[in-house]
């Protein structure tokens, strides 16, 4: 062949080095979903259960919920239909499937929204005036500030969730080089009796079901990602987490606060303000999409809901004091992880049958599966109620 002429396979190679990766926004998506509120609430919760117990829980929970979300991820990709969760319940376990999806999802979401409420604008406040006088003019102007981002949409997310991941990464090694020198062993070593303290926190702070929906529509065209996004997003929460973890109880002990960024000091509470940002960013723009493609309500309908709905709980939240920051987390994660678990573990079984999209990886599934990690999550609601 003369030199300078390529071959039709050779062009074809070239092509596709040239084209970009989708892998790092789809990771920050998914990261900087999984990476909010519940995150800032893990210190809080193990400082009360003992560290060593505290990291148990990070293994098992870490551990299921990485292969909960590979089999979500399946459904999507054997799945050609744009959907948010409660499509695929509705294709794949209908109409009563969609319901316990919908009633899943905007119990755990909705929740998750008001505690980002009411931890970004304690957080703000501190991180501005040193106090928290100024909590609840600032979450109002979050929710507005998020507003008109969740209306922009996708492409909104993709650009800030990628600066975000980085930031936030950055953050975390800056708390560990800045505090690791103050850790006291014996904060490490007591065993409290408030054993399943931790439980339903860290079961939210893995959440992140409905990110994946959106993890599908970055990946077109490069949906053969999907697995590494799932088990590096996982992997990369699991060691945040640990790290984070590890430094604040380690220097604070029993004294963490329950948005443990606000112990750092006024600087590091920039942690849990990038965090909360981002993962209602994202949260909102899932449940917008839900609206907008499962019930079929339109961009504007579904962007109305995913606005005003959290704004109308948090002030019920804020004035009656009906619940605190970690007790949202709690019962969101409790609640919303596992109804979503046990749904999406069916959804997996029937769209091996029904998919109408050949998926670039597939996860075994059998009923004992299914039967064991169902306990698993109801299991998570009985320890709630007996805690």
């Amino acid at each position: 062949m003369p030199s300078g002429v390529r071959s039709k396979s050779e062009s074809n190679i070239v092509k596709q080095k040239m084209v970009k990766s989708k892998f790092i926004p789809a990771l920050a998506v998914l990261l900087g979903t999984i990476i909010g509120a519940g995150f800032l609430g893990i210190p809080y919760v193990i400082s009360k259960s003992g560290f060593l117990i505290g990291v148990v829980y990070l293994l098992l929970i870490a551990g299921f919920i990485m292969l909960t979300k590979l089999y979500l991820g399946e459904v999507a990709l054997r799945t050609k239909e744009t959907c948010q969760l409660t499509g695929y319940a509705d294709r794949y376990l209908g109409k009563s499937g969609k319901f316990v999806m919908f009633f899943a999802m905007i119990f755990g979401i909705y929740s998750a929204l008001v505690a980002y409420l009411i931890g970004e604008g304690r957080s703000l406040s501190y991180v501005v005036f040193g106090n928290f006088g100024n909590a609840l003019v600032i979450s109002l102007l979050f929710w507005a500030t998020l507003t008109i981002l969740t209306y922009i949409g996708l492409k909104a997310l993709k650009k800030y969730e990628k600066i975000s991941m980085f930031v936030v990464l950055g953050l975390v090694l800056l708390i560990f080089v800045f505090f690791i020198g103050r850790v006291n062993l014996e904060n490490l070593s007591y065993i409290n009796s408030e054993t399943f303290a931790p439980f339903g926190v860290i079961l939210f702070s893995f959440l992140a079901f409905s990110a994946l929906p959106e993890v599908k529509r970055i990946l077109s065209g490069q949906e053969k990602l999907m697995i590494r996004v799932i088990v590096t997003g996982i992997l990369l929460a699991f060691f945040i987490y640990l790290l984070f973890t590890f430094v604040v109880v380690g220097v604070f002990g029993n004294g963490v606060q329950e948005i443990a960024t606000l112990s750092l000091g006024r600087f590091f509470a920039l942690l849990g303000v990038m965090t909360m940002f981002t993962a209602y960013f994202a949260l909102s723009i899932a449940i917008r999409d839900m609206f907008r493609f499962d019930f079929k309500l339109g961009r504007f309908k579904g962007w109305l809901l995913s606005s005003l709905v959290p704004l109308i709980l948090f002030l019920v939240v804020y004035f009656f004091k009906v619940v605190s920051f970690v007790q949202i987390l709690s019962i969101a994660g409790i609640v919303s992880g596992g109804l979503t678990g046990i749904s999406v573990l069916l959804m997996n079984l029937r769209a091996k049958k029904l998919g109408n999209r050949k998926p670039e990886y597939t996860v075994g599934i059998n009923w004992l599966v299914i039967i064991v990690l169902s306990a698993l999550f109801i299991a998570a609601v009985v320890l709630e109620i007996l805690r």
